[in-house]
């Protein structure tokens, strides 16, 4: 059984890049390559346990971020990350953009509040990296694959 899980997971990684275009512009490959940039605070593991990308843990686990409400995750976040997505904050390819150019000032501007803060101090200052990192994301998430059945689902 563990064999079979590991081959799914393994073809599932290799054609997920083919499914992130409906969900993010960037190019996976290419951010799968920025992401180790990201590693040293981020892991990427789904909820069974398998590693996808073994990373830091002083920031929150990235895997399933397309569609989630920001700061609910199973990780400790700061008031202003969770009061934004208690407000309605999901991460989306220009969410994640807006917030990875600068935490601290988006989540200023989303909340409203000019003392917000995050705990997140890196930026990415490129938009392609930060279009590729979020492909990359998307393409190693469940979110594109269900989506993806779903659509099969309907046409069939």
């Amino acid at each position: 059984m563990k064999l079979f899980s590991v081959t799914a997971l393994g073809l599932a990684l290799l054609a997920a890049p083919a499914f992130a275009d409906g969900h993010a512009s960037g190019d996976a490959e290419a951010g799968k390559k920025v992401f180790n940039k990201c590693k040293s605070c981020h892991t990427i593991a789904d909820a069974e346990g398998n590693t996808i990308v073994k990373g830091g843990r002083t920031g929150p686990n990235l895997y399933g971020i397309l569609g989630r409400a920001a700061g609910s995750a199973d990780f400790k976040f700061g008031k202003s990350i969770v009061k934004a997505g208690e407000e309605g904050l999901v991460w989306n390819e220009e969410t994640f953009t807006g917030y990875v150019t600068d935490p601290k000032k988006f989540l200023k501007e989303v909340t409203g509040d000019d003392r917000a803060k995050s705990k997140m101090s890196f930026k990415l200052k490129k938009e392609a990296e930060m279009a590729n990192v979020w492909a990359y994301l998307v393409s190693v998430g469940p979110e594109v694959a269900a989506t993806e059945e779903a659509e099969a689902a309907s046409d069939g």
